[in-house]
């Protein structure tokens, strides 16, 4: 019997069942390549309570984020997304030298570095020693710790109430949401704001983004289920922004119940009425989604297996975790996918978990010449594009899969 990780009620309803896969972000070095691989099964289920989506906690969180592989800054455009918001929020909530922002997942400093270079006293908090060193190189301070009720309370007490509060891609990544929100609601000042991003559970529903689940992404966030978290911790949501990244986000700002430093929005009531349109607060919203699933596999499986016919050949560029959750639910493997690419230094000469494809530099497309390049991260995909534009040189043609197979001409 498995429970809602925020109300504890039984949960029933299916989203989708993915199988049983290894962890996305656990990639292989070759010498583990003939070593067993633990997989766990991916299936999401959604609260008939209160609407949480989520996926059962496979292990314990420092196995999956004491040692991280994805370090944001080696997608440029996101790196771009955070400068802008550091600029807006330092103008909305007049930031200066006397205030302090946190950061909580933190990684590389890809953000928090936009602020010290304008003077904002910061922290960032990062479970990931690894991700963390490279942010303190940079000069953004960071602490190495999971964020919770406890980590809160120590910071409170080493002088770092908020001012402002960022979880970027975190809020979804946290077992214990409970005990999240609440060092979300001890660490911050009494007219302090919290910004979340994360992505939104409507758009993954519309376009079918079923590979952004997996087992690092514990929770699938809707505006309605958000509201219900935060006020159980006394705090309000007072405005939300719908945002292009990763797909479809949303950007949600919240506040203590009791400050009337902030009005709200009027981004608040359309996202509420988007959502109730599209019946996201009873069964009706989430039918029918497994099979739209299973068409993406079978498209996807029909082109590989015809392009290997032709004599043809496919390279995949982005070993992103959503790559790996496509892969392993497709059952993709070398047979019809040579190797993948990726800039991240840190995953190259490393093999994807489960498919076992080889990760190698942007560089081995140009070499090898394939005749299509399936692109993993496709929420990157003009940006991938741009970089890769010399594949059309030999008559290379790109291709995405989600939420349809489309070959970009």
């Amino acid at each position: 019997m498995i429970h809602c990780r925020f109300c504890k009620t039984e949960l029933r309803l299916t989203l989708v069942d993915l199988g049983s896969q290894p962890l996305a972000n656990s990639y292989l070095s070759a010498d583990h390549l003939s070593q067993y691989e633990p997989k766990y099964p991916l299936h999401a289920r959604v609260c008939e309570n209160c609407r949480l989506t989520q996926v059962e906690a496979a292990t314990a969180p420092s196995e999956i984020f004491g040692h991280y592989a994805y370090f944001s800054s080696y997608s440029s455009s996101w790196v771009e997304h955070a400068r802008h918001f550091t600029e807006m929020a330092r103008r909305r909530w007049n930031l200066t030298t006397a205030s302090k922002v946190v950061e909580v997942a933190s990684n590389d400093g890809y953000l928090l570095k936009h602020f010290v270079a304008a003077g904002v006293p910061v922290l960032g908090v990062e479970p990931a020693a690894n991700v963390a060193e490279v942010a303190r190189a940079i000069n953004v301070p960071t602490d190495v710790s999971f964020f919770n009720e406890e980590t809160a309370k120590r910071l409170i007490r080493e002088g770092h109430a908020a001012d402002l509060i960022v979880g970027n891609n975190v809020f979804a990544h946290v077992p214990n949401l409970n005990d999240f929100v609440a060092g979300l609601s001890v660490l911050l000042k009494p007219d302090g704001v919290i910004s979340l991003e994360f992505p939104h559970l409507l758009q993954l529903i519309r376009h079918v983004q079923f590979d952004t689940i997996y087992h690092e992404h514990f929770s699938y966030l809707s505006l309605l289920t958000t509201e219900r978290v935060l006020a159980a911790f006394g705090l309000r949501v007072f405005d939300v922004e719908e945002l292009q990244t990763h797909g479809g986000s949303l950007r949600v700002l919240a506040c203590h119940e009791n400050s009337r430093a902030h009005a709200t929005g009027a981004g608040l009531e359309r996202i509420r009425a988007e959502e109730s349109q599209a019946d996201l607060n009873s069964d009706r919203g989430y039918e029918g989604f497994a099979a739209r699933v299973s068409a993406v596999r079978d498209e996807l499986l029909a082109f590989l297996h015809k392009v290997r016919a032709e004599g043809k050949t496919v390279a995949a560029y982005g070993a992103a975790a959503k790559g790996n959750t496509l892969f392993n639910y497709c059952n993709v493997g070398t047979e019809l996918v040579s190797f993948v690419v990726d800039r991240n230094p840190h995953k190259q000469n490393l093999y994807l978990p489960g498919s076992r494809l080889p990760i190698y530099d942007p560089a081995k497309i140009r070499e090898t010449k394939p005749d299509y390049v399936l692109i993993l991260p496709w929420n990157l995909k003009a940006e991938i594009i741009r970089e890769m534009a010399d594949v059309r040189a030999w008559g290379g043609k790109f291709v995405t899969a989600v939420p349809q197979l489309n070959i970009l001409e």
